[in-house]
């Protein structure tokens, strides 16, 4: 059967994942995203407004016209998880192919609510759900299946999808960490990775994240974060001011055990800032996490405004909001904060908790920069970097080589810099460049069988 891969979106950068494999008659795609950066350096942009074309030519999400290269049908649209630079690109490509969108429950519920705010285009793609350890048929032939592989990463029911194919099988392996005691969810599914290395033809192929490959050691534990954040929090519970903590809104289990620690210090937590309130609402839903009955959650400006009137007006000793703007997005709560434009008025002293890191990415590090300087200036104090990546480091690179032994390995998800560690790693076991180590750009085509 001849196996093609099409590197359409982030082997350049790190965002606007997407990759297609075509098995025979049959092509499956994984991931459509948006690179976050591109957009940020305008001023008030808003996607759900803008065609595709104009995204494409900002480099802001993939180009996927080399799609016409492939000869066959794309049978299934696979977000692995739901982060923004692996989703945010199906409303406005999604509707270009006659297939159904497959994902995990709680990524499924966040591609249907970005479907829902697309202003330009009808997407009407069917929304399959599938859980981590399920297998769905692809095609007609009988001989290509998709599996989901169980992994941790910094939002919950992320996985890592597989496509067995009569010449081996394609492992996609954006995102995750070698988590063994996450704080929600399941550890990394490593016995399937290691049964998938050695069954059958084995694994032909292996598309691996390389964001912190040239990190030595492993990723620490969720858990660890959480004991790192748990001894933050107690450190100042006897403060008598106001506390502001920040994270990534969709890292649930960050988000739950923030919620946790604040009545542990006798402070009502409450959730501040659109897409807080859209991915802990959605999860609660879904029954991946049991907040308190009383916790509040506002999106809306005014909502928010109305919601630090009454904290201002009760006592920022009783309240700890938790809030975006861990990177400095300019209209997130925090920046807002910062610039004095809410009715939360910091004081010194105040504890400003970034339980999250910048995204190592120019755009991103000048926004947090600016954004803790404007918080320094009001007299806060920040505590920073409480925080463990949802990305392996170069052991957990080592463990996933060693546990599927691919035929080929293609690097992915940095640019050329941010890919050489984890070449360094794979010649160190053996794999040569353009033999079976290939380095490739946004919008190549090749061929592993013929």
């Amino acid at each position: 059967m001849e196996i093609e891969i099409a590197t359409i979106g982030g082997y350049e950068e790190v965002g606007r994942q997407m990759t297609a494999v075509r098995a025979g008659e049959d092509i499956v795609i994984f991931d459509m995203g948006l690179n976050l950066s591109k957009v940020l350096i305008h001023d008030n942009v808003e996607t759900e407004k803008m065609h595709s074309l104009d995204l494409i030519d900002m480099g802001a999400i993939p180009d996927d016209r080399v799609m016409s290269e492939l000869e066959g049908d794309v049978q299934a649209i696979v977000p692995t998880h739901g982060h923004l630079d692996h989703i945010a690109a199906i409303p406005k490509l999604a509707h270009r192919y006659d297939a159904p969108i497959v994902a995990t429950p709680f990524t499924i519920e966040l591609v249907r609510q970005q479907i829902q705010d697309e202003g330009k285009f009808q997407v009407d793609n069917d929304l399959v759900k599938m859980n981590a350890g399920g297998t769905m048929a692809i095609g007609d032939s009988e001989q290509v299946e998709l599996e989901f592989v169980n992994v941790a990463h910094s939002v919950i029911d992320a996985i890592n999808p597989v496509l067995h194919t009569p010449e081996g099988a394609v492992v996609y392996g954006l995102d995750k960490r070698m988590d063994h005691s996450p704080v929600i969810g399941d550890p990394i599914d490593m016995d399937r990775f290691r049964e998938i290395g050695r069954e059958g033809e084995g694994v032909l192929c292996y598309i691996e994240d390389c964001t912190n490959a040239g990190r030595k050691g492993r990723t620490p534990s969720e858990s660890v974060a959480r004991e790192h954040l748990h001894d933050v929090m107690r450190s100042v519970e006897d403060y008598d001011g106001g506390i502001v903590a920040t994270t990534f809104s969709s890292h649930i289990a960050r988000v739950s055990s923030l919620v946790e620690f604040a009545r542990e210090i006798g402070r009502q937590p409450v959730l501040l800032g659109r897409s807080m309130e859209k991915y802990s609402g959605t999860a609660e839903r879904l029954d991946f996490v049991d907040f308190p009955g009383d916790l509040g959650m506002y999106g809306h400006r005014k909502s928010v405004d109305r919601t630090f009137k009454r904290i201002m007006k009760e006592g920022k000793e009783n309240y700890l909001p938790i809030v975006t703007g861990h990177q400095g997005e300019p209209r997130a709560m925090l920046t807002r904060m910062g610039r004095g434009e809410t009715p939360y008025e910091l004081d010194d002293g105040d504890k400003v908790i970034f339980s999250a890191r910048v995204i190592p990415e120019p755009t991103n590090e000048g926004q947090r920069y600016q954004s803790e300087q404007l918080l320094r200036m009001q007299g806060a104090r920040i505590y920073d970097d409480i925080h463990v990546s949802g990305h392996l480091r170069e052991e957990g690179h080592y463990t996933m080589l060693d546990a599927l032994q691919p035929q080929h390995v293609i690097p992915a998800h940095q640019n050329l810099e941010g890919l050489a560690p984890y070449v360094d790693l794979c010649r160190s076991q053996g794999y040569k460049l353009d033999r079976d180590l290939h380095v490739t750009e946004n919008g190549n085509v090749f061929q592993l069988v013929e």
